[in-house]
């Protein structure tokens, strides 16, 4: 339940933000889409630069591989298909 009122705060305070900006909901997409790529990216910042703090080296591997996890997510498992259902 935590979650969901964490998630509908954020909502509020980025509707107040649009708000500010003249932008109205919906969004258009391509706004709409920017945000979120803004929003998944600025996730990332606080622990990259928590990495860099503590003294560890960062890489561009480093980036790809701890970040593409949660910025891109995880890809939807196949349905399985008749042959490898029983086999």
């Amino acid at each position: 339940m935590k979650l969901y009122l964490a998630a509908l705060g954020a909502g509020l305070l980025v509707g107040v933000i649009y708000s500010l900006l003249n932008i109205r909901s919906p969004a258009p997409p391509v706004v709409a889409l920017v945000g979120l790529l803004g929003i998944l990216l600025g996730e990332q910042l606080l622990p990259l630069a928590r990495r860099i703090w503590a003294g560890h080296p960062l890489s561009v591997s480093m980036v790809l591989e701890d970040c593409r996890h949660h910025v891109l997510g995880a890809l939807p498992a196949r349905a399985p298909t008749r042959e490898n259902r029983h086999g």
